[in-house]
């Protein structure tokens, strides 16, 4: 059976293709720039990219050339042999604790919702829209980022504001990146054969959020009412005195959105290098001495190791640590360095092994009191076997 992933932008559309009586992926690729000049599509197959300059003037149009893709690269022979649509939706509020079927009323709530998550829920719209148009007879799912962070406690979700905030406007922790957590719990599973256990889930991009795990279900997440809470990030600052905001808006001039623009685009390890966010480019900048680099790379250590450490508590121990995500699957100056600071936690890591890239490896040595994994993330398969659930239950 054929089920196709979609994670579409204000001006972009990502996709994966799935077989999955074997799982493997037929085909991905990205749409970028959808209503802007220069707009394009790139798919790779077959280990190859094709890339095209393509006007593209909604979301309608690059699903239209999408499909027509896949049937004159002969992947399909037909638009029948796909069998299901998974969209990947970044805020279901408090009311979605799992991946529904697309209707009337789920399309409203995320319209709903938009106001937590305004660059994200709008867009994903426009993708669901457009493959309701095009694929009128398929069922489409809708996978929520937010749904694997419900079983977090109200002591934990809510924030120590006036209480009718939550009641009256949301205002309360929904945490992000939930799906690709769930992903790393069900894979710690099959590694350990266990269904009671103590994780830490570290995913680790230009975004970043740890969550605290046990026995399968999300105790603690670092991401709050926003994506903009929790660590240190690419471009993220994370937690901050909410002071700050005022007093640069009025030092600057700015509004509260410019001065949130700033904390969600031009702070973090951007913001503190004032060379860039990319970890690759800062630990190179670190090894030539560059000193602003080096403050930038210890800050967001630090931030990584405060967050495991307070989960540690929390959970009363730990079994795993698992790195995943770009940096966590990819730099292993970055989890060598987390991990050294867990060292007090009786964490050791073989730096042989360390020596890994987008590979499932244990990295911690025999001595080590907690399990050290490095796990490929795959956000686009949990959205796939989700929508094939789902259909194969209904």
């Amino acid at each position: 059976m054929k089920i196709i992933s979609i994670n579409a932008g204000s001006s972009s559309l990502k996709f994966s293709l799935f077989e999955m009586n074997d799982e493997s992926v037929l085909v991905s690729g990205t749409f970028e720039r959808i209503g802007s000049d220069g707009s394009n599509y790139t798919i790779k197959l077959n280990g190859q990219k094709i890339t095209e300059t393509i006007p593209l003037n909604n979301h309608t149009d690059a699903v239209t050339i999408l499909l027509d893709k896949l049937i004159a690269l002969e992947v399909i022979h037909s638009l029948d042999e796909i069998k299901g649509v998974g969209h990947r939706i970044v805020h279901g509020g408090s009311k979605y604790s799992e991946s529904v079927f697309v209707t009337d009323q789920v399309m409203a709530d995320i319209e709903e919702f938009k106001d937590f998550a305004p660059l994200h829920n709008p867009a994903h719209l426009l993708g669901i829209k457009a493959f309701k148009e095009a694929l009128p007879d398929v069922p489409m799912v809708v996978v929520f980022d937010t749904a694997f962070h419900q079983t977090m406690d109200e002591v934990t979700y809510l924030y120590p504001v006036p209480y009718h905030w939550c009641g009256d406007y949301g205002v309360r922790k929904y945490g992000a990146h939930g799906t690709s957590h769930r992903y790393i719990t069900n894979v710690v599973k099959e590694l350990i054969h266990k269904d009671n256990f103590k994780l830490i889930s570290c995913h680790i991009g230009n975004g970043g959020s740890i969550t605290a795990i046990r026995d399968g279900k999300c105790v603690d997440t670092s991401m709050g009412f926003t994506p903009l809470a929790g660590i240190m990030m690419g471009t993220r600052s994370g937690d901050v005195d909410p002071s700050i905001i005022p007093y640069i808006m009025e030092k600057e001039g700015k509004n509260a959105s410019e001065v949130i623009e700033d904390l969600n685009k031009n702070s973090g390890v951007y913001g503190m290098s004032e060379y860039s966010h990319d970890l690759r480019d800062i630990v190179t900048q670190c090894e030539e001495g560059n000193e602003k680099a080096i403050r930038a790379k210890d800050k967001y250590v630090r931030r990584i190791v405060d967050y495991i450490a307070q989960y540690y508590v929390l959970l009363e121990g730990c079994d795993l640590i698992v790195f995943t995500a770009g940096v966590g699957e990819n730099n292993s100056t970055i989890r060598r360095e987390v991990c050294e600071k867990l060292a007090c936690l009786g964490v050791e890591i073989d730096l042989e092994k360390n020596n890994v890239r987008g590979e499932t490896a244990k990295i911690s040595t025999p001595q080590s009191k907690i399990d050290v994994w490095v796990i490929p993330t795959d956000e686009e398969l949990m959205i796939a076997r989700d929508t094939l659930n789902l259909i194969k239950n209904r």
